[in-house]
């Protein structure tokens, strides 16, 4: 009798409905996750970065500065975006003054849907941009 005989034919079936059943549930709970909203709500502040990045999943990511009071740092809030519309408007508005609608998906189990939980879907733009403010600004 060899050292290395094939399991039994019952052993390979269970086998085959227990991975089944692993990647059943795994998408479920993908789906659940990327459906389901948490919460959802406007931030709005200047749009300093947005990018599209990843090794194998590539991904919309984005940077909006909070300003609170003038002089003070501004908070940096991270967010992702999954409609390739939204990601083109943002792109369009980097340095301009933004109000953003966003959901939040805690838990999803993988970087492929986004780097942050937090899935901005609507751009709202609130002025006309540097280049306007430049261009309205008096000379010396």
């Amino acid at each position: 009798m060899s050292a290395t005989a094939p399991p039994p034919r019952r052993f390979r079936r269970t086998l085959i409905w227990f991975v089944l059943i692993a990647i059943a549930v795994l998408a479920l709970y993908t789906w659940v996750t990327l459906t389901y909203r948490y919460s959802e709500g406007e931030r709005a502040g200047v749009l300093q970065k947005f990018s599209r990045k990843g090794w194998v999943c590539k991904t919309h990511e984005g940077e909006l500065a909070m300003f609170i009071v003038a002089g003070v740092a501004p908070q940096i809030w991270y967010f992702s975006v999954r409609d390739d519309a939204v990601a083109g408007q943002l792109a369009s508005v980097v340095g301009h003054r933004v109000q953003l609608h966003y959901s939040e998906h805690p838990g999803v189990p993988t970087n492929c849907f986004g780097d942050t939980r937090y899935f901005v879907n609507r751009v709202t733009v609130m002025d006309a941009g540097p280049a306007a403010a430049a261009a309205t600004a008096p000379g010396p």
